[in-house]
C-alpha cells in the first residue's frame, strides 16, 4: 500500500482545482519565448545585439526580453508597430515581458544603443510581405539602417 501525507493530498487537490478552474485559460494560452540582450553575439562576435533578432511567434505569446549583459533595454518602435498594439519600454538593466495580442511586425530597439545597430523585429502570427515592405521604408540612422535590412531579409525568408 501507498500512503501520502496529507501535504501531498492537499497539493494533489489543490492542482486539480487549479486546473479545474483555470482550464485553458491565460495559463497555457501562448508560448514564452527568450530574447537575450548582449554586448557581443555568441555567434557572429557582432556588438550590441539581441539574440535572436528576428523572432516568428503567435498571437498570445510572450518574448521575455532579458538583460544578460548590463546596460541594455527593449524598446517598441511606435513606428514600426501594427494599429492597436501596445508599446513597452524597459529600464535599462531590467527585463521584461511582452504579450503580443494583435497580429503582425513590430519593430524594437535598445534606447542608448539602437544606433549602434542593436535592433530586433517580432513577426507575430500572420504577417504579409506587404508588412515588411512598409517597415522597410521607416527611416533608420546608424548601423540600426544596415541591421534592419538584414532582419527584413531574414523575416521574408521565415515566409515562405
Amino acid at each position: 500500500m501507498i500512503f501520502a501525507t496529507k501535504r501531498q493530498v492537499l497539493l494533489g487537490a489543490l492542482s486539480g482545482l487549479t486546473y479545474s478552474f483555470f482550464g485553458t485559460s491565460a495559463w497555457s494560452q501562448g508560448k514564452t519565448h527568450t530574447v537575450e540582450m548582449l554586448n557581443k553575439a555568441p555567434d557572429s562576435g557582432e556588438r550590441q545585439v539581441f539574440d535572436p533578432p528576428v523572432l516568428r511567434v503567435e498571437v498570445g505569446d510572450t518574448v521575455s526580453f532579458v538583460s544578460t549583459d548590463r546596460g541594455h533595454n527593449s524598446e517598441s518602435n511606435s513606428d514600426m508597430m501594427p494599429a492597436g498594439a501596445e508599446s513597452w519600454k524597459s529600464p535599462i538593466g531590467k527585463d521584461i515581458d511582452v504579450t503580443f495580442s494583435v497580429e503582425g511586425l513590430y519593430g524594437y530597439h535598445c534606447t542608448p544603443h539602437r544606433s549602434a545597430g542593436m535592433v530586433g523585429l517580432v513577426l507575430v502570427g500572420s504577417v504579409s510581405e506587404a508588412q515588411i515592405e512598409a517597415a522597410k521604408g521607416v527611416r533608420q540612422r546608424g548601423r540600426a539602417k544596415t541591421r534592419y535590412s538584414e532582419y527584413f531579409d531574414q523575416a521574408l525568408a521565415m515566409l515562405k
